[in-house]
């Protein structure tokens, strides 16, 4: 089966390097591709990390269209007007969103952007614990593959490495939320880390973030079981605890009083909002979230979040 990765970020770059290191020939599409093709490497977004003989760079979009698998790696916010342009490419394909997020324009994750933006194409999602130098680097990972069971198990295959181990769900909903809001989690517990208030405050964040992401998935129709699986808590559990994840590592930088970067692309400050949005017109606690927006357009300080949390009702777990 022919692949192409629609989105060259380092996400998208190491997904095309874990796959054509197997010597499957994988076309990688970029919107400004560079000298990505002369240097065999995409030295801004993955530096060091040699591109395999049977990757090919390409910015012709029809050209990188016509596989018949598509991984679309562009930003989650970006994904509905990518698909709305080119909705005659992507007729009838099967197309693997790689990002996480929920858009904000339109309260919508990628599969329901798929299904809603290209009706007659085949939409599943990659999702779970997973850094793009980790994967690129051929260190073992595993993550979650949700997709219609009439093709979960022929994309399994396709998808899976030696070192990137693809496990397969139908419940595309719970897989692509557990990506989307432990995200918003995970830029809470950088500013918890950031702010000095220790391991201790993290944990408890995770573990009621965690309850946060599963009736938030529930009320949506997923499935409890898939947010305790790889998509949701081993998702959550990788991106609250390392400085790689961009989430967390924007918190961080929130929380020590420092100006977060601009360059990389940090899915939660989106996510966090629609879900926010989302979980009070559904009558959905969800007061991590909830603070999460707060600080991020700086009606609260930090201090006044953690006395918020803090003083909330005593109540059985």
């Amino acid at each position: 089966m022919s692949i192409s990765v629609l989105g060259a970020g380092a996400f998208g770059t190491s997904l095309a390097i874990a796959l054509a290191r197997e010597g499957h020939p994988v076309t990688l599409w970029a919107r400004d591709p560079g000298d990505m093709a002369a240097r065999r490497e995409n030295a801004r977004r993955l530096p060091g990390h040699a591109f395999p003989e049977a990757l090919t760079v390409t910015g012709d979009l029809d050209e990188a269209c016509a596989a018949e698998l598509l991984l679309l790696a562009v930003p989650m916010q970006e994904l509905a007007a990518f698909l709305a342009a080119n909705r005659d490419r992507l007729h009838r394909k099967i197309l693997v969103a790689c990002c996480k997020g929920i858009d904000l324009a339109s309260g919508l994750g990628p599969v329901e952007i798929i299904a809603r933006g290209c009706p007659d194409a085949v939409p599943a999602i990659l999702s779970g614990p997973s850094f793009a130098v980790d994967i690129a680097a051929g260190l073992p990972t595993a993550i979650t593959l949700a997709a219609p069971a009439e093709v979960a198990p022929m994309l399994q295959a396709a998808l899976s490495t030696r070192t990137l181990r693809l496990y397969r769900s139908t419940d595309l909903v719970g897989v692509e939320l557990g990506g989307a809001v432990k995200n918003v989690i995970a830029i809470a517990c950088g500013i918890a880390i950031g702010a000095g208030l220790g391991e201790s405050a993290r944990a408890a964040l995770m573990t009621r973030g965690y309850a946060e992401m599963t009736r938030f998935a529930r009320h949506k129709g997923a499935s409890p079981e898939t947010l305790a699986g790889l998509s949701g808590f081993g998702d959550l559990a990788l991106t609250c605890t390392s400085e790689k994840s961009r989430n967390f590592a924007y918190g961080l930088a929130l929380g020590r009083g420092e100006n977060p970067s601009q360059t990389a692309t940090v899915e939660g400050k989106a996510t966090a909002k629609a879900v926010s949005t989302l979980a009070k017109a559904a009558g959905i606690e969800m007061p991590i979230a909830n603070m999460v927006v707060a600080v991020l357009e700086r009606e609260i300080t930090i201090n006044e979040a953690v006395e918020m949390l803090l003083a909330r009702p005593l109540k059985e777990e």
